[in-house]
């Protein structure tokens, strides 16, 4: 199943023994396109706290009540360690995290994903070689890369980004599909009103080619052309494995599932 992260904000989010707050966000990972947690706005209940929950530990994900169940108990997301989420979280918080919920790194794990560079989750240069033979400025260099990388991104941030294919502009970012079983994002949806008024079209993140934070710039391996003549995309319409077909045979690229 697919779901919208426009339609997924605002939703409850319950631990086992009652309410923790409401969807905030969803952080996902720059190198795979996984989205390795979901932010909770805890206002109503921890006062200006804001905390993260890791998809292992998320249950189901209820349209029809507008909520997502969590395997946590209320005693352990008060006592977990603070994130500010408006600042990048560096890899020294995300320890601190599945430390305190006992989840397994997900960077310790193989991925069943390629890199995805177009989100700027280009790999780190190699420490020089004075550096790994000097232990003190080892250390130092491998603390300054887990406190600054910004190695999550939020998907909140991406909507609203123009869309440039090859040769020209097509429209901005209005949504954001998440597969609910991989916890991956799978695809883009453009409005391109400006250009085709009034179509929506879905462009797979495998198409992206780059993403330009700076200058809130997606730019797509595909030309205008395509787009025009790709299947229209009704966020009101069941996304279905039929059209999906449809929109990977029009453009001629494998789908994600072979």
């Amino acid at each position: 199943m697919l779901f919208s992260v426009n339609d997924t904000i605002g939703y409850r989010v319950r631990a086992v023994d009652g309410e923790i707050g409401s969807v905030h966000d969803l952080l996902f990972e720059n190198t795979t396109s996984r989205v390795r947690y979901l932010v909770a706005d805890a206002g109503g209940w921890l006062v200006g706290r804001r905390v993260l929950v890791a998809p292992s530990a998320l249950g189901n994900l209820d349209p029809a009540k507008h909520e997502i169940t969590t395997h946590l108990i209320k005693e352990q997301v008060e006592s977990s360690p603070p994130v500010d989420t408006d600042k990048p979280v560096s890899r020294q918080h995300e320890e601190e995290l599945h430390h305190h919920y006992a989840w397994s790194p997900y960077w310790h794990q193989a991925g069943v994903y390629g890199p995805a560079p177009y989100w700027g989750g280009f790999p780190m240069a190699e420490p020089s070689r004075r550096v790994e033979e000097n232990p003190v400025e080892r250390e130092a260099a491998e603390a300054e890369r887990a406190r600054w990388d910004p190695h999550l991104r939020s998907a909140r941030e991406v909507i609203g980004y123009y869309v440039e294919a090859r040769n020209g502009d097509i429209g901005h970012v209005e949504d954001l599909l998440v597969d609910e079983h991989e916890w991956a994002i799978r695809y883009i949806v453009v409005d391109t009103r400006n250009w085709l008024p009034g179509k929506k079209v879905l462009v797979a993140t495998d198409w992206l080619e780059r993403v330009e934070w700076a200058n809130q710039q997606i730019g797509v391996d595909l030309t205008q052309d395509q787009i025009r003549k790709s299947p229209e995309y009704d966020p009101g319409q069941t996304l279905d494995r039929s059209y999906q077909e449809h929109l990977y045979h029009h453009y001629g690229r494998p789908p994600y599932w072979i």
